[in-house]
C-alpha cells in the first residue's frame, strides 16, 4: 500500500512539472502575434488598433482566464484579463506622435506566458501651436503673460518662445501648453511667436511655428546725469567729485536704485542721487558708470576720466649688476618723469626700505651706498611728492660668493696610456664658474659650469707616471681679474702589467718526490695584482690570489709523480690587461729510498732466480747421471776379461739438454761395442703399456776397470721415466742378455748438439 502511494505521488509530481492542469484540463500556448491596423506608419488623428492573437491548446472545454499586457518600448502601458478566446484588441484613437514606439503583446495563462515579436508604430504630423499674449502694448520693463499650446498633443513637450526670431525662453512641461512671463527691456515693436518639440526617446519631433503677435514697448521717461569736477585736466593729488542723478517726468515710478562704479569697484549707491569724492591717482584713469536698475529695466550712462601723472613710479638700480659678498654696492632710486607744470624735480623725496638697510644716503638725492651683505636682501624705493607716494618694484640683491681654490681629482682610475678624466671643483662660489685645466702652467682647456648639477671634467692621457703631478686647475667667477689656482694633481697611476716570469724552486731538473715545489710568479706593473697559476691540460686555475706586491708564489707541498707537468701563471691588475708567463715543465723524479728499494728488490729477485736455476740444474743433473748409470750394460770382454754393456735410450738423449747430452756422451769410449737387445714386453694388466711391439736398446760394451760386469737395462722412454720412481727388475734383464745369440751390429752414433 505504501509503495502504491509513493508511485502515485511521483506520477502527480511529474505531471505537474510537465503541464499545469486547470481542474482536469491541460493546456499549452502554441504561439502569439501582434498586428497593427491599419498600418505601422500612420498620420496623426488616425484610429490605430493593435490586435493580439494567441494560439492556445487545451484538453477540455472549460474556459480559463487570460491576462493580456501591451508593452511600449519595454514599458507596460495596458493590462486586461479576460476569459474569451477571441483576439485581444488595444485601441489608440486619434493617434499622436507621442504614440510612436515599439509595441509587443504578452499573454499569461495560469502562470504560463508567451510574448509576441515587437513591432514599431510611427505616427507623423504635429498640430500647429497657438500663441496668446495678455497685452500687446507695454512700457519698458513691464511684464507680459504668454501662453503657447499644442492642441491634442500628448507626451513630454518642450515649448520655445521667440522675439524677433531670436529664442528668449525655453519651458519643458508634461502637458500640451506652457504659460510664461516675458519682460521687454528694449523699446520699439517686437514680433513674438512660439513652437514646440515632442520628445520620444531616442527621437524628437519639431512642430511648425505658431502665430506671431506684435508687441510695442514704450521707453520710460527717465534721464541719468553723470558729472565730474573738475571738468578739465586732472592731476594726481587733485580732489575729484563725481555725482549721478535722475531726471524723470514719471514721478510715480518706484523701486529703482542707482549705482556708481569704476570697473569692478562699486564706489557708491542710492535712490535718486549718488556722490563720490577721491584724491585722483593714475589708477583712477578710466571709465566711470552710473546704472539705474528698475525691475528688469536697466539704464546706464558712462564718462571717461584721465588722471595725469605727477611723477612716474620710481625705479631701483643696483650697481654693479653682479655684486659679491662685502663688495661695495650702490643703489640708485629715481623717477624718470614728472609734471613740471605742477612740481619740480627737487620736490620729489626718495627713501629706501627697509629702514634698517645697511645702505646710507649720499649727497645725491636717491643714491645710496654700502657693502653687500652675506645673504640675500630685499630693497624697495619710495618716491613722495604732494601727498602722492609711489613704490618701486622690490629688488632682491643676491650677493655672489667668491670662488674658492679649486680642488683637482681624477674620476675613476688613471691607467697609463689610456684616457682618464680630471675633475675640477670649488667648494664654494656662485655660478657661473669658469674652470681651466693647466699642465705645467700651460692652459689646456676651459669649461663653464652654469648649473648646480654640472661638473667641470677634462679628459687627458699620460704616457709616463710622473706626468700626473703636472696638472692643475684654475677657477674664476669674475670676482677677481685672475682665477684662483689649486694644488697639483696627486693620484695613483696604474701601470699595465708586463714581463710576467715564472720561476720554479727547486730547479725543474732537480725535483724529487716528497719535496716542496714553489712556483714564483713575477710581473712589472702597479699593484694590487691578481695572480693565477695553471697547469697545462686543466681549464681551471690551480690557485688564485691577490697581492699588494709584484711577486707572489704558489707552493705545492709533498710532491708526487702526479705533479709532473707544464706550469704557467697569469696576472691582472686594475688596468685589466692580462699577462702570461712562459711555460715551465717539471718532471718529478723518484725518491732515493724508492730507488734503493727497487734496486734491492731487483737484486733479491735475481738472486732467487739464480738460486732456483742452480737447484733445478743440480736436480736435473743428478737425474741424468742416474739415468746414464742405469742405461749402461756389459757387452764384451775387455783386456782385463770383463764385459761392459752400455745401452742408450735415444728418447732420453733427445729430450736431454746439450750439457746433459755431453754428460751422457762422456761414458762413450773408442772400444765401445753396441749390441741390439730385443726385450719382449710382457702383458701386464696392472700397467698401461707404454709402447707396442719391441723396443730397440743399444748397449755399450766397455771394459770395466774393476773387472766385474755391471749389467743395466732400460726399456724405452717408459723405462727412463721409471728411473725416477721404481727400480727395474735386474734379474729379468740378465736373463734377456743370456739369451742373445751372437754379437749384434753396432748402433748408429748418437747425434751431438
Amino acid at each position: 500500500m505504501d509503495l502504491l502511494l509513493l508511485l502515485t505521488f511521483t506520477l502527480m509530481t511529474t505531471c505537474l512539472r510537465v503541464d499545469r492542469t486547470v481542474g482536469a484540463q491541460t493546456l499549452f500556448i502554441r504561439d502569439i502575434s501582434l498586428s497593427i491596423e491599419p498600418s505601422t506608419d500612420v498620420r496623426r488623428s488616425t484610429n490605430v488598433t493593435m490586435r493580439c492573437q494567441a494560439g492556445v491548446s487545451t484538453s477540455g472545454q472549460q474556459p480559463f482566464s487570460r491576462e493580456y499586457t501591451i508593452y511600449k518600448d519595454s514599458i507596460a502601458v495596458y493590462t486586461k484579463t479576460t476569459s474569451s478566446s477571441e483576439d485581444f484588441l488595444y485601441l489608440l484613437p486619434e493617434a499622436r506622435v507621442s504614440n510612436t514606439g515599439k509595441y509587443k503583446c504578452q499573454i499569461n495563462i495560469e502562470g504560463k506566458q508567451m510574448s509576441s515579436d515587437a513591432k514599431k508604430l510611427t505616427v507623423t504630423g504635429l498640430s500647429k501651436p497657438v500663441l496668446y499674449l495678455n497685452k500687446s502694448g507695454v512700457s519698458e520693463g513691464e511684464e507680459v503673460t504668454a501662453r503657447c499650446s499644442a492642441p491634442s498633443e500628448t507626451g513630454s513637450i518642450i515649448f520655445y518662445f521667440y522675439m524677433d526670431s531670436k529664442e528668449i525662453l525655453e519651458e519643458r512641461v508634461k502637458s500640451n501648453q506652457a504659460v510664461v512671463k516675458l519682460r521687454f527691456t528694449m523699446t520699439g515693436s517686437h514680433k513674438i511667436h512660439c513652437d514646440y518639440t515632442v520628445l520620444i526617446t531616442p527621437d524628437s519631433f519639431k512642430s511648425d511655428s505658431s502665430n506671431s503677435i506684435m508687441v510695442s514697448v514704450k521707453e520710460i521717461s527717465i534721464t541719468l546725469v553723470l558729472e565730474v569736477f573738475p571738468q578739465y585736466k586732472v592731476y594726481e593729488g587733485d580732489r575729484v567729485d563725481i555725482s549721478c542723478t535722475i531726471q524723470s517726468v514719471l514721478h510715480s515710478l518706484q523701486n529703482f536704485n542707482l549705482y556708481l562704479s569704476q570697473g569692478a569697484e562699486l564706489l557708491s549707491s542710492g535712490n535718486t542721487k549718488v556722490n563720490h569724492s577721491m584724491t585722483a591717482l593714475t589708477k583712477h584713469s578710466g571709465e566711470f558708470e552710473c546704472r539705474l536698475v528698475m525691475g528688469n529695466v536697466v539704464k546706464v550712462t558712462t564718462m571717461n576720466i584721465s588722471v595725469t601723472e605727477l611723477f612716474s613710479v620710481p625705479t631701483l638700480i643696483v650697481s654693479p649688476p653682479e655684486v659679491f659678498q662685502w663688495d661695495p654696492m650702490t643703489i640708485t632710486c629715481k623717477s624718470e618723469s614728472y609734471a613740471s607744470e605742477r612740481i619740480t624735480r627737487d620736490e620729489v623725496i626718495y627713501a629706501l626700505e627697509p629702514r634698517e638697510s645697511p645702505m646710507t644716503p649720499t649727497r645725491i638725492p636717491g643714491v645710496y651706498s654700502g657693502k653687500t651683505l652675506l645673504y640675500d636682501f630685499n630693497y624697495t624705493c619710495i618716491a613722495q611728492a604732494k601727498g602722492i607716494v609711489k613704490r618701486s618694484k622690490t629688488h632682491t640683491v643676491h650677493p655672489k660668493v667668491s670662488v674658492s681654490h679649486p680642488k683637482i681629482s681624477v674620476v675613476g682610475r688613471v691607467i697609463l696610456g689610456q684616457p682618464f678624466q680630471i675633475l675640477c671643483q670649488a667648494e664654494r662660489g656662485s655660478l657661473p664658474i669658469n674652470y681651466t685645466l693647466l699642465k705645467d702652467y700651460n692652459m689646456l682647456n676651459t669649461t663653464t659650469v652654469k648649473l648646480p648639477h654640472q661638473r667641470a671634467i677634462f679628459t687627458v692621457t699620460i704616457q709616463k707616471a710622473e706626468e700626473i703631478s703636472k696638472y692643475m686647475c684654475e677657477a674664476n667667477n669674475k670676482h677677481h681679474k685672475e682665477g684662483l689656482l689649486g694644488k697639483r694633481l696627486n693620484a695613483t697611476v696604474i701601470v699595465p702589467l708586463s714581463h710576467a716570469t715564472l720561476t720554479v724552486t727547486p730547479v725543474p731538473e732537480d725535483v724529487t718526490e716528497g719535496q716542496h715545489l714553489f712556483l714564483i710568479c713575477s710581473v712589472k706593473g702597479t699593484p694590487p695584482i691578481t695572480f693565477k697559476w695553471y697547469r697545462v691540460g686543466h681549464a681551471q686555475p690551480l690557485f688564485t690570489s691577490t697581492s699588494s706586491g709584484i711577486t707572489l708564489d704558489y707552493q705545492v707541498p709533498v710532491l708526487t709523480r702526479e705533479h709532473s707537468g707544464t706550469y704557467y701563471c697569469e696576472a691582472i691588475n686594475p688596468a685589466m690587461k692580462v699577462v702570461r708567463s712562459q711555460s715551465v715543465t717539471v718532471n718529478i723524479r723518484l725518491a732515493m729510498w724508492k730507488k734503493g728499494l727497487i734496486i734491492a728488490s731487483c737484486l733479491l729477485v735475481v738472486a732467487v732466480v739464480v738460486l732456483l736455476c742452480l737447484l733445478r740444474f743440480k736436480a736435473k743433473r743428478g737425474k741424468r747421471e742416474a739415468a746414464a748409470e742405469l742405461s749402461v750394460k756389459p757387452s764384451s770382454p775387455k783386456s782385463d776379461g770383463s764385459l761392459v754393456n752400455l745401452t742408450y735410450d735415444t728418447e732420453v738423449y733427445n729430450e736431454a739438454t746439450a750439457s746433459e747430452q755431453e754428460v751422457i756422451m762422456t761414458h762413450n769410449t773408442p772400444e765401445v761395442e753396441y749390441t741390439e737387445v730385443v726385450h719382449p714386453r710382457p702383458a701386464d694388466p696392472a700397467k698401461v703399456p707404454l709402447r707396442k711391439g719391441t723396443d730397440t736398446v743399444y748397449s755399450e760394451l766397455q771394459n770395466s776397470p774393476q773387472g766385474a760386469a755391471d749389467h743395466r737395462n732400460c726399456q724405452g722412454s717408459g723405462e727412463y721415466a721409471e728411473l725416477n720412481g721404481e727400480q727395474p727388475d735386474i734379474s729379468h734383464h740378465s736373463q734377456e742378455v743370456n739369451n742373445v745369440q751372437g754379437p749384434p751390429p753396432p748402433p748408429p752414433p748418437l747425434p751431438r748438439l
